[in-house]
């Protein structure tokens, strides 16, 4: 188990340690700055920051180190001929980092839709010309209505680190087998009841909101969808909608157990206008049979006028599968230590939070 949670806001990463007497605030970095994306691995620790006029940046710390600015991901200037790309070519904030499964290798996953890879642990940045120079990139939609389209998990196949799967809201998933070079949409079985009868299972479409893998068996994938949940067991070529889940189907996060093929966590909302837990009721939905059926996990967590929302990376869930926690819109920070059967309340009001990592074990 890890005994390190980094948890990302609007204003700030806060660094926590489990002590005898439980989990306590232990440092404070880029107070006042938000922090989209955090990665803690053996190299160290990278936090990205979203400074809006100023730009995004990323820093690391490296074991026994001090922070410092590493390079950031950078599109090559725009060209002349790119007149019908929708999308901006500056990267405005890094939304996903990820380690890749070989030594010295990251990804990044940006809005507006560009992925990067270091292989150096960060001193530099090469963008996947495959994936951004392809024609249909240039039809991928926007977050939240009109926004920048943003590429949120970026997920390595722990056999193999050239398999690569990518959800992109609200473009679907995406997959490499040749480390990049080529891709594919691959949402067979997804629709979007938002969309005209005749478009709800257009491939290019689909809102995915965030992917999760299950580490000891790669091919079981979660999505959490803008209307629902779905599951597949062939690396996301083909999807099954999980109909049981409860209290509601929407929802913005999801992690998969990393040795149970059939466990999985989600925090469930009312969707669309309202986004907020249903009955003033903060859940975590939790299935243990592959989405047959889930266990509403409330112990711990509040149960009157409760409206807090969580984001796609503020649910976590560490290396041994038992200890998770996740962070709120609202600022509220819960840790569990027993697979989500109950939950303990962080003693801190934290500024909205965009991301919760568990440090290396």
């Amino acid at each position: 188990m890890s005994d390190q949670l980094y948890v990302g806001t609007r204003k700030g990463l806060f660094e926590l340690a489990r002590r005898t007497h439980g989990w306590e605030i232990v440092d404070v970095q880029f107070l006042g700055d938000p922090v989209s994306a955090v990665l803690a691995s053996e190299k160290g620790v990278y936090a990205a920051l979203d400074l809006g006029h100023f730009g995004a940046k990323l820093w690391r710390r490296e074991p026994g180190g001090k922070w410092s600015e590493i390079a950031m991901p950078a599109f090559p200037p725009r060209p002349a001929d790119a007149v019908d790309d929708p999308h901006p070519w500056t990267v405005s904030r890094i939304w996903a980092l990820e380690p890749g499964g070989v030594p010295g290798r990251l990804w990044a996953g940006t809005m507006p839709g560009g992925l990067f890879r270091s292989d150096d642990d960060g001193a530099s940045w090469s963008l996947i010309e495959s994936l951004w120079l392809m024609p249909e990139r240039k039809k991928w939609c926007g977050v939240a209505g009109g926004e920048q389209p943003g590429i949120s998990a970026v997920l390595i196949d722990p056999r193999n680190p050239k398999d690569i799967r990518l959800g992109v809201s609200t473009a679907g998933v995406w997959a490499s087998t040749d480390d990049g070079m080529t891709w594919d949409n691959i949402n067979k079985g997804m629709y979007n009841e938002y969309m005209p009868p005749e478009e709800r299972e257009t491939p290019i479409a689909q809102d995915i909101h965030q992917l999760a893998r299950c580490i000891a068996h790669p091919e079981v994938m979660w999505c959490q969808h803008h209307n629902g949940v779905f599951r597949s067991e062939d690396a996301g070529e083909n999807w099954t909608e999980v109909t049981a889940i409860r209290p509601s189907k929407f929802g913005f996060a999801v992690r998969a157990h990393p040795r149970d093929r059939d466990t999985a966590w989600f925090v469930p909302a009312i969707k669309d206008e309202k986004r907020v837990p249903v009955d003033g009721k903060l859940v975590v939905a939790r299935t243990r049979d592959g989405g047959r059926s889930f266990d509403v996990l409330r112990k711990g967590l509040p149960q009157r006028h409760c409206y807090d929302l969580v984001w796609r990376h503020a649910l976590a869930v560490d290396t041994g599968g038992d200890r998770l926690a996740f962070g709120s819109t609202s600022g509220g920070l819960w840790i569990s230590e027993d697979g989500g059967d109950s939950w303990t309340e962080q003693n801190a009001r934290l500024p909205p939070v965009a991301a919760v990592r568990f440090g290396s074990s």
